[in-house]
Parts: structure tokens; sequence; C-alpha cells
């Protein structure tokens, strides 16, 4: 375990140099001091828990002092918000509340099955509804850092669902970042199995149209490396991981992933128009062809992989 974590620790140093070098590529206007500081916070919890860090989290607090972490997630914020005079206590009250709110439901839940529950229902939701509708992008109020909101709530997720509820981080919900080649094979094949459906269907429908270019190996890598990060392990990790995860001992197999897809497709509906249907139709067969992913070994990197592929495949050769 030591070695897994000294290995964890190095790579995390190399992503931020390499995240910090993309903004630069990039040339995002930020302020850099504060916004690396909060990124370093946001990244450490999301990338250490992948390595096994909830049980070592788990076994050393109790339960009253596990609800009370939840409040650590509001310095983030600070950190970006303090040095640059944007402090708001409107939005350090409400990150706090929905934090340690989402901790002690999860706590209350910590014994039961690991099959959705009340508590679980409401933490989802009190997780989602952040993110859906944009609560907090006035906490980072600088273009660029649109992501930092998602990746909070994913920390509160991943700390209230793998140390508060006690769910197990690889067994069950398949959150790991240690790497296994048949990941790879996985991701790769719900992709391909998806192309002819997204790629045919958005032609028809008129959502997509092709776009022929040749990007830059630093564009390609670029959009690789913040898609995997900032969209597809996050929205897998909450669909996948927790949703599917818990909906399949109360539904059964077909039932909780056409659940699940469905779910994640409607999570969809507000992305470029009043309520855009053609994004929940194309989202939800995606959501099908992720959750297969996941199915094969519960493993998020397998269903981030087909993600990733998806939307960088969208990104680059699609408008």
């Amino acid at each position: 375990m030591k070695r897994r974590f000294a290995i964890a620790a190095a790579l995390y140093g190399v992503l931020l140099c390499v995240f910090w070098r993309a903004a630069i590529f990039f040339r995002l206007q930020i302020p850099l001091g504060p916004t690396l500081a909060s990124f370093a916070l946001l990244f450490a919890p999301f990338w250490f828990f992948g390595f096994g860090a909830a049980a070592v989290i788990r076994r050393k607090l109790p339960r009253g002092a596990r609800i009370a972490g939840g409040a650590l997630f509001v310095l983030p914020y600070m950190a970006f918000a303090i040095p640059l005079h944007r402090f708001d206590w409107t939005i350090t009250l409400a990150l706090l509340a929905l934090a340690v709110a989402v901790a002690a439901l999860l706590s209350s839940a910590e014994h039961k099955p690991a099959a959705l529950e009340w508590q679980d229902g409401l933490a989802l939701a009190l997780i989602a509804g952040p993110i859906l509708f944009n609560w907090f992008r006035a906490g980072w109020p600088v273009g660029g850092l649109g992501s930092f909101p998602k990746l909070l709530f994913t920390d509160v997720a991943l700390y209230g669902f793998l140390v508060c509820r006690s769910l197990p981080a690889e067994e069950s919900v398949g959150y790991s970042f240690v790497f296994r080649w048949r990941d790879l094979l996985i991701g790769f094949r719900e992709w391909l199995l998806f192309a002819p459906f997204g790629i045919g269907l958005g032609l028809a429908l008129g959502f997509i149209r092709f776009s022929p270019r040749v990007p830059s190996a630093a564009m390609a890598g670029g959009a690789w490396l913040v898609t995997f990060f900032f969209v597809a392990v996050p929205e897998e990790l909450f669909f996948r991981g927790l949703l599917l995860n818990l909906l399949l001992p109360r539904l059964g197999r077909p039932a909780a992933l056409i659940s699940s897809a469905i779910i994640f497709g409607f999570s969809h509906f507000n992305k470029g128009a009043r309520f855009n249907w053609r994004y929940v139709l194309l989202a939800s067969i995606a959501g099908v062809l992720y959750g297969r992913a996941w199915l094969d070994r519960r493993r998020i990197f397998s269903s981030a992989i087909t993600h990733t592929a998806v939307d960088v495949t969208w990104s680059l050769w699609f408008r």
C-alpha cells in the first residue's frame, strides 16, 4: 500500500504540472497562484481515492469525525476566492451545508446493504443539482474554470459514498486509477459498438455534422486528458459507479442498465437548447454502452475510456 501511495503521489505531481502546462498552452486567462492552489486541493481526493485512500480514511476516522470532515470541501473555494478578494459567505455556507449534509446522510446508511436507499437517492440529488444547474459557477467566475464545481462535487460524492457510506471503492464502485489493459480493450470495444448509432443517428437527426480536420498532437492529447479527468470520470462515477451500482440489487441488470442510461440521457436536457431531445436520445443510447463497459468488470476506468472516446471523436471531427 505504501508503494502504491508513493507512486500515486509522484504521478499526482506530474499531472499537476501537465495540467498547468496545458492551461498555458491553451492560453487560459486565469489567476495563476489561486487557480493552482484550488486545483491541487480539488484534484487530491479525486486522484488519491483512486489508489485506495478512502479505505485508509475510513479506518482512521470515527463516524462523527467523518461527518465533520465534509466541511473540508469548502477549502478549494476558499483557496481561490480569498487571495482574489472574491470571498462570498453565501457560497461558503452553501458548499459547507451540502457537503456535510451528504456526509451525514450517507453515514446514516453505512450499515445498510449496497442497494439504493432513500439516503442514497437524496445524496445523489444534492450532488447532481449543483452540477446540473451550475449553482456554484460564481465561485470560480473565470473562463476555463467551469469544471471546478463539478470536480468539487465529485470529491463530495467520493468522500460520501466511499468513506461515509463505506461502499468498497474497487470491488463495488470500481473507482480505481490502477491501470489494466482490459480497460482499454473493453472501453474501445463499446466505443466501436456505439459509433454506428452515434454517428448515423446523429447525422440523420441533424444533431451533428462532419467537420473534417487533422488536429495537432497537442490538441488531441489535451482533449483526451481534459475529457477523461474532467468529464468522463466524474460522470461515470455518478451514473455507473454509484447510480447503476445501487440500482442493480433493486431492479436487476437489464432494468438497472436501461434506467441509469435514461437518467444519464435526461441529465443532458439543457445542453444548447431549452430541451435538447436529440442530445437526450443520443446520450441515453451512449449510456447503455457506457454501462456495458462498467458492468464488464465493474471498472469506471473502462467506461470512462468509452465515454472519452465518444466525446473526443465528437469534439474533434463533428460539430
